[in-house]
């Protein structure tokens, strides 16, 4: 027993974790995928949430080494992203308590089938960074940094999928520099949200430490894929990730 929980379970969540890691690594939105894995294993919400911020933490910092050891990560944008994403967040967490979600799940279905679109017409996501003035790179990605980090504090899945869309479609990055900065964006807002969830008593340790492995390994081979392969592997990734997050949202709006 973890934490209360059979060995059986823990490992079940362990492989839903791994799974939810290998997407992560790749494209973004792994939460998709572990959120509701916890939530299955019976973990109350508020635990699920924390946990995941535990595991997903511990893997996105291994996937986030792996872009820095390779150097794709552009520090020029980076750390003033993460500023901006990490209060983006904070600020979305507090209009959460004001607007009804309900509200941004409808318009989460009309941005979605646009982001699909913007992909679909590309066939293939940019492996060579593009020609763009610094200037306005910086705005493009500081700002979505911001927005989507609004979008993250206030409902949350797909975040790091957004983002990588944006760097590339717009910021003009190429696909593992964008991937790089998604990471390292992701790594500092789950950080902010697993110290306040673990403030909050809302983390169970021992499974969470569990899970981290196999999101670690999740994490380590799905980043590998993606530096590996670049866009080859991230568009269909990030594609399915777009469909699960619009059934999920779906789903949500007529329970």
């Amino acid at each position: 027993m973890i934490d209360g929980y059979p060995i059986w379970i823990v490992l079940l969540i362990g492989l839903g974790v791994f799974a939810a890691g290998f997407v992560d690594g790749i494209g973004g939105g792994g939460g998709i995928i572990s959120v509701p894995v916890y939530l299955l294993a019976g973990l109350p919400a508020h635990f699920a949430l924390g946990t995941n911020k535990l595991s997903s933490c511990v893997g996105t910092a291994f996937s986030t080494g792996r872009y820095l050891k390779n150097g794709y990560v552009d520090w020029s944008l980076a750390l003033v992203s993460a500023l901006l994403a990490i209060g983006g967040a904070w600020l979305g967490t507090s209009l959460q308590l004001m607007v009804d979600e309900r509200m941004l799940k409808y318009v989460l279905l009309l941005v979605l089938p646009l982001a699909a679109a913007v992909l679909l017409r590309k066939k293939s996501l940019p492996e060579q960074t593009g020609a763009m003035a610094p200037g306005r790179r910086r705005l493009i990605v500081w700002g979505f940094s911001l927005l989507v980090g609004i979008y993250d504090g206030f409902y949350g899945p797909g975040t790091g999928t957004f983002l990588l869309i944006a760097f590339c479609a717009l910021g003009k990055l190429d696909v593992r520099t964008a991937s790089g900065n998604v990471k390292l964006v992701n790594l500092s807002s789950n950080l902010g949200a697993l110290v306040t969830s673990l403030l909050a008593g809302k983390v169970l340790l021992g499974l969470g430490l569990v899970a981290a492995c196999f999101s670690i390994a999740g994490h380590w081979l799905g980043s590998g894929l993606a530096i590996k392969n670049g866009s080859r592997i991230v568009r269909p990734v990030i594609l399915t990730v777009i469909l699960l997050l619009a059934l999920r949202v779906l789903s949500e709006l007529w329970s």
